[in-house]
């Protein structure tokens, strides 16, 4: 276990919520989720759970609901058995489990970036990474 105590929200099974959502620590989304997710911390999606976003960016995320959208995770995407997601994933790693409608475009970062995601630029942060396909072109 991690030597620094992190904090669990849930949003539960009866949350609706629409807007932007921040965090830095750990969420579990089990409700319905319309809008954004910006996070610096871990985000899970409950079977249950229903998402729908324009961007939803974490540290990692761990997928066992329905997701609409672009998804974008700097350490790690799990996609579990029954869920489903519609979106391009980008991210450092990536697992598939069996029984998954996955419908989107993969892009593989070839490590983590060394700058701070939630600190620079979009452009900056753009230019930091090393994408898998310009290394083997």
């Amino acid at each position: 276990m991690e030597s620094g105590k992190r904090n669990f929200t849930v949003l539960g099974s009866e949350t609706e919520f629409d807007g932007v959502l921040e965090f830095t620590d750990d969420l579990k989304i089990s409700g319905k989720f319309n809008g954004s997710i910006n996070a610096q911390g871990n985000l899970e999606i409950d079977k249950a759970a229903v998402c729908s976003v324009d961007k939803m960016s974490a540290n990692s995320i761990i997928i066992s609901g329905t997701v609409t959208g672009d998804i974008e995770a700097s350490e790690r995407v799990e996609m579990c058995a029954g869920s489903k997601v519609k979106g391009n994933v980008t991210t450092a790693r990536l697992r598939i489990a069996d029984n998954v409608d996955f419908e989107g475009q993969v892009t593989m970062l070839d490590k983590e970036p060394e700058v701070d995601l939630f600190s620079v630029a979009s452009d900056e942060f753009k230019q930091s990474l090393i994408l898998k396909s310009d290394i083997d072109n």
